[in-house]
């Protein structure tokens, strides 16, 4: 008995089976996300309009200068601290003065280097420049 040759299969078919076996967004997928998304920020952006978030400042005594600022960010309250220092300053002392945890510390130094407000004088060591 000879073996029957089935049917080939296309590229495509195989794209689309692995595509919904690895659960791989299709961009149909991605533009009903970004439309949501869409919606989402016009609903959020005429309340938050009115609002303005402020951000407490450290809670160590060491900032409590810093901590009277009423308006101060995150970020601002990291770069006063990195301008005290002309030689710069390591991560350790930075997150000693401000309080912030390392996660969130890491993310406003990435921030800052990648704004040009900072610079890396070496590994863990950030000044102004």
């Amino acid at each position: 008995m000879t073996r029957r040759k089935g049917k080939s299969v296309s590229f495509d078919a195989m794209v689309k089976f692995f595509m919904q076996y690895y659960n791989i967004p299709t961009r149909k997928d991605i533009d009903k996300l970004m439309a949501k998304m869409d919606q989402l920020e016009k609903l959020i952006k005429p309340t938050a309009a009115g609002k303005s978030r402020k951000v407490s400042g450290p809670k160590t005594a060491k900032g409590s200068a810093i901590a009277g600022r009423s308006a101060a960010t995150s970020a601002d309250i990291t770069l006063d601290v990195i301008k005290r220092f002309r030689k710069g300053v390591g991560f350790a002392e930075i997150q000693v003065r401000t309080g912030f945890g390392e996660k969130k510390l890491r993310n406003i130094i990435f921030r800052l280097h990648k704004m040009g407000k900072i610079v890396r004088k070496s590994r863990g060591i950030y000044l102004v420049p």
